[in-house]
């Protein structure tokens, strides 16, 4: 059997089981890597709410994903990396029921965590340098790390957005000022259009015209002004910008509208930003903390409760309004803690589901009765094949600027600056962070992507080259390599078949070891069952 030849037919074997488990499995089929035995018993209010709704369409959820798939689902939703194989085998190896729960813990507040969480919100609040953002570099720096920060030391998140609302300041000294900086369109409409986006979930652009024209009130009176810094410029409460404005004269009150309805008369001698934050944040707000905490179960279960998370709108209801609900009166009454609300949703047997489905109806995905399987983000991705294979990715900015060298080494989920790419970022669908849409990012999985996996140089000299498997090219073939192998790609032992069918390749005269341990590796790589969430 010729190289080529065993790593399309183990391509087609590994891939193919991925597949079927993924799909759902045939008639008595048992799928012991992926599932666990048991019925469904809710943990916490989040799985009586899901639970009632399958029971009024008539949906089965799926089983309680394996332990095996826990580790590796948690470890890349709440800090976009793979657990090490030596974290694998302890975690399969203990017995003690709550050893889920202690697993979330330890990955709170871990940098790898702040790294994600950060990614996550500078997709949504365009942290970019270049056009047509145009943060500049120093600025970028700054905003990024401000956010990561609050990420890391878990901000209320009724803080974390006063301050992007209200605060002033050199855009090089006060990062939240950028988030008026970080928008195509500074006018008033599109900063209102831009914090529509952001803290109501909504597309603006949409709207009547008289109701994006009464958000926009609230943003007449910004001022931007340039110092003598290169590409410093000071955001500011300026009250002259409304004196231009045909709605406003001198002395007498501009008049807004909220988004509810409610018309708001503006005194000259308060910045009305402040005025419509203190409306945002309030816990009265029918809005705020729906928004914020869709959004978070849409990073973690792949779809929104309102899908699409930023698609807030009358005649696109939730899936489940008690569950949203009752998660925005939690994030309410635990004083904004976002991670209170992780907690809720990653201790629930809903987050737990297995991915494989336990019915055709289409309604089962949308309401959440099986973990919904994505594709890993680009980022992610290449992070994972790096840390696997020990090598480095090269990042650059487009247009040289201050602080656009990335050192050898660092993670693509860390870049700071969506100016800073790569030709596998930009073809595995990396956001360009123009306009802050969840849509921006495409997991989709097309043909060029296939390709480059299958028969690029450039993985496969990480694969051959790599220092991170010498130990899997140098090692003897036998059962330890290969479940150590599988450990470190997919998180998981091999089950009997693959251990069977991959001794019995190495027995082969046809095949060199090393050459066996990098088709087996390359073909782990290019399977389902590592290339997605599941």
């Amino acid at each position: 059997m010729s190289r080529i030849l065993f790593h399309v037919l183990f391509l087609s074997c590994a891939a193919g089981l991925s597949a079927a488990a993924l799909g759902g499995p045939g008639p008595g089929e048992i799928l012991p890597p992926f599932e666990s035995p048991g019925e469904f018993v809710p943990a916490n209010r989040i799985d009586e709410l899901t639970a009632a709704k399958w029971k009024e369409l008539g949906i089965p959820p799926s089983p309680l994903c394996s332990d095996a798939v826990f580790i590796r689902r948690v470890y890349l939703d709440l800090t976009g990396t793979l657990p090490s194989a030596d974290a694998v085998r302890e975690f399969l190896a203990d017995s003690t029921p709550q050893k889920r729960e202690r697993l979330i813990e330890s990955l709170f507040g871990t940098e790898a965590y702040a790294d994600y969480w950060a990614m996550r919100w500078g997709d949504l609040l365009r942290i970019k340098s270049e056009f047509p953002i145009n943060l500049w570099p120093n600025a970028v720096q700054c905003y990024g790390k401000w956010v990561r920060t609050a990420v890391l030391e878990n901000m209320p998140y009724d803080r974390f957005a006063r301050e992007l609302l209200t605060s002033s300041g050199s855009n090089f000294r006060v990062p939240p000022v950028n988030f008026y900086r970080a928008t195509q369109d500074r006018s008033p409409e599109g900063i209102a259009q831009t914090v529509a986006l952001t803290f109501l979930g909504a597309r603006a652009e949409k709207w009547p015209k008289d109701r994006l024209a009464g958000l926009a009130a609230f943003f007449t009176q910004i001022g931007y002004k340039p110092t003598g810094e290169w590409k410093e410029e000071i955001v500011c409460w300026d009250p002259t910008q409304a004196l231009a404005k045909p709605e406003s004269t001198a002395g007498r009150s501009l008049v807004a509208v909220l988004p509810d309805g409610k018309r708001i008369p503006l005194p000259a001698g308060r910045d009305p930003r402040e005025v419509f934050a203190a409306w945002l944040t309030s816990p009265d707000n029918p809005y705020f903390a729906k928004v914020a905490v869709n959004r978070v179960w849409a990073w973690l279960l792949g779809r929104g409760i309102v899908h699409e998370p930023d698609d807030f709108r009358e005649d696109n209801p939730p899936a489940n309004p008690e569950l949203l609900q009752y998660l925005a009166d939690e994030l309410v009454r635990s004083k904004y803690d976002l991670r209170h609300i992780y907690r809720l949703i990653l201790h629930s047997r809903t987050y737990q589901l297995s991915a494989i489905p336990r019915s055709s109806d289409p309604r089962a995905e949308a309401q959440f009765a099986h973990y919904p399987v994505r594709r890993l983000e680009a980022e992610v991705l290449i992070d994972a094949i790096c840390a696997i294979t020990g090598t480095n990715e090269e990042y650059w900015s487009m247009i040289p600027e201050p602080y656009s060298i990335i050192p050898p080494g660092q993670r693509a989920v860390s870049l700071t600056d969506g100016s800073i790419t790569s030709s596998f970022l930009e073809l595995f669908g990396r956001p360009p962070r123009d306009s802050g849409l969840s849509t921006e990012r495409n997991l989709r999985f097309t043909a060029g992507q296939r390709l480059h996996l299958l028969n690029s140089s450039h993985i496969y000299r990480k694969l051959t080259n790599g220092p991170g498997l010498a130990w899997l090219r140098e090692s003897a073939w036998n059962e330890a390599t290969i479940r150590r192998m599988y450990l470190t790609i997919l998180s998981r032992p091999p089950t009997a078949e693959e251990m069977n069918a991959l001794v019995a390749a190495g027995r082969g005269r046809a095949y060199r070891s090393r050459d066996l341990a990098v088709d087996a590796a390359w073909s782990l790589l290019n399977s389902t069952e590592f290339l997605y969430r599941h």
